[in-house]
């Protein structure tokens, strides 16, 4: 049976869909090929006509994730106080805290990241460099930038790591009121 032109690449994005949302639930190194692949209904042996190697879709996804979240949330010349604020409290609800598959990259994997080989953290390092510098051209303070970005990350990381709502609603509640309190005075409009 011969596939159409597209076959390839449309196969090529239901794998990194699927790994995607795969690995930022249950973790990169414990995600084998045979899961990767059986998620998208075919076998092992076609991964690597789509990746050399399951480091390569790493990669890849770890791309993909950075890039959507500077897209998001990195700062605009139209950025005020009220659309990161918005932004933000998206980033910290629990819906995001209960469902890794479907959010940041960072909170998912980040000590997998960690422990990755350095091609991986530099696509991160460099993500990280673009939100950083757009927020602190808003912000007029690059501490302040990556400071609430670790906030950020941290806070989900926390509310993600305890067992009762109750724990994860203080944590997430508390974070989103630091920043609804801190980011009006850092983006003082021009």
């Amino acid at each position: 049976m011969r596939y159409s032109k597209t076959h390839k690449d449309e196969t090529r994005r239901k794998l990194m869909d699927s790994s995607r949302a795969l690995v930022k639930k249950g973790g990169f190194d414990t995600t084998g090929v045979d899961k990767l692949m059986s998620s998208i209904g075919l076998t092992s042996g076609a991964f690597y006509s789509h990746f050399p190697s399951k480091q390569a879709l790493l990669e890849a996804v770890i791309q993909e994730e950075m890039d959507h979240s500077v897209g998001m949330l990195a700062a605009s010349p139209d950025l005020n106080a009220d659309k990161l604020i918005k932004s933000l409290r998206l980033y910290l609800s629990h819906a995001h805290a209960l469902h890794p598959e479907a959010g940041c990259v960072l909170p998912a994997l980040g000590a997998e990241i960690g422990r990755s080989p350095p091609e991986v953290r530099v696509i991160v390092e460099e993500g990280l460099k673009k939100l950083q510098s757009g927020w602190a051209s808003r912000f007029g303070s690059e501490e302040a930038a990556w400071a609430i970005v670790s906030q950020c990350v941290g806070a989900l990381v926390l509310a993600r790591s305890v067992k009762t709502e109750r724990a994860r609603s203080e944590i997430l509640e508390a974070n989103r009121a630091h920043l609804a309190q801190l980011l009006p005075l850092l983006l003082k409009e021009e």
